[in-house]
């Protein structure tokens, strides 16, 4: 299966380290960010993981859920949490997926269907597919991905930044140009007319082009 922007979020069922989910009942009215790493005891991942359980409150602030995945049992992810506390300061405090069947990384397409086997056996080069972020919003709806090679570490602050954008843009009909930052200006989306611009942005805009109309972030 290929997933895109806009497909429902693949539904499941899984163990975590906080208990036994339903993936759609979890996420609620909220919205979620599920992002996956392909082995326990990796190096980039560890400082990932650290780093989200850092700035949780700042996805709690946004009506985010955040969730971790790893190719490996929850038994592991709660020996790798140790390690975590140990080297970044904070352990995770949002659930881990225990994925050593591959079922959760093959339904979101990290892993190729016929991927079978002994997690403890595959390395993490073998799983290296498996470092992606998922935005999903409350409709279940994929609005975001994003994959990183596994010498990259992610910068999670850019996923807050998206998410701005998302909620932002799922609320009003606007647009958010390159290198947005909360209270920026932003584009009026290209769907709407100028008739209905005007109604729904009284104060007018500046246009340096008929296609690029901006205005003030509206509240």
């Amino acid at each position: 299966m290929s997933l895109r922007i806009g497909d429902e979020a693949p539904n499941f069922t899984a163990q975590t380290t906080q208990g036994p989910i339903d993936f759609h009942q979890w996420i609620g009215s909220q919205w979620a960010v599920l992002f996956s790493h392909p082995k326990d005891f990796t190096p980039v991942c560890t400082t990932e993981l650290g780093t989200m359980a850092r700035i949780k409150p700042e996805f709690d602030r946004r009506n985010t859920k955040i969730i971790g995945l790893s190719v490996d049992s929850v038994e592991d992810h709660k020996k790798w949490s140790s390690d975590i506390q140990e080297t970044q300061g904070t352990a995770p405090n949002y659930p881990i997926i225990g994925d050593s069947d591959f079922k959760v990384a093959k339904l979101y397409d990290m892993l190729p269907a016929s991927v079978s086997g002994d997690a403890k056996a595959r390395t993490p080069a073998d799983n290296q597919t498996v470092r992606a972020v998922f935005v999903v919003a409350p409709d279940k709806k994929v609005k975001l991905i994003l994959f990183y090679p596994m010498t990259t570490g992610r910068n999670f602050d850019e996923v807050l930044r998206a998410l701005d954008s998302l909620q932002l843009t799922a609320k009003h009909r606007v647009a958010t140009p390159a290198n947005w930052q909360q209270g920026q200006d932003v584009i009026i989306a290209g769907s709407v007319s100028n008739d209905d611009a005007q109604k729904m942005f009284p104060g007018g805009w500046k246009a340096p082009k008929p296609y690029l109309r901006i205005v003030p972030q509206p509240k």
